[in-house]
């Protein structure tokens, strides 16, 4: 696992294939564990501030996993390298889903491959977006 990097850092620079953010504290054991209906929910509530649909009806998201410790593992990529949230968006989504009852950890980690395309959209993204 490479280290989290530094989104706030003004480079300019896109996150780098496999970089990470993390947010969250380990769950409270008295909480049940968070299940996938809940996190897909609050990734449904973050939002591609150029695209109105949401970041999980848009297919930005790869890959989620569920830890019995209710850790949150999440690969997502963005519409483009140099998209302007490129350096917020992974650290929103990290936190975003940190806040459900019963998550972890959260590590959100970024891929460029395969790249994202339309194909990735799910027909409510498409109904949304008037592209039939």
């Amino acid at each position: 696992m490479m280290p989290p990097y530094e989104m706030s850092a003004g480079d300019g620079e896109p996150p780098k294939e496999g970089d990470s953010v993390i947010a969250g504290s380990p769950r409270n054991p008295e909480v049940p564990v968070a299940n996938e209906d809940a996190v897909v929910e609050a990734l449904r509530s973050v939002y591609d501030p150029e695209i109105p649909v949401n970041i999980y009806d848009l297919g930005l998201i790869y890959d989620m996993k569920i830890a019995e410790s209710g850790d949150v593992a999440i690969k997502m990529t963005l519409t483009a390298p140099a998209c302007p949230v490129a350096g917020s968006m992974p650290r929103e989504v990290a936190e975003t889903v940190a806040r459900v009852d019963g998550v972890g950890e959260v590590e959100v980690t970024m891929t460029w491959d395969p790249p994202w395309t339309q194909a990735n959209m799910s027909e409510v993204a498409k109904v949304a977006l008037d592209m039939f």
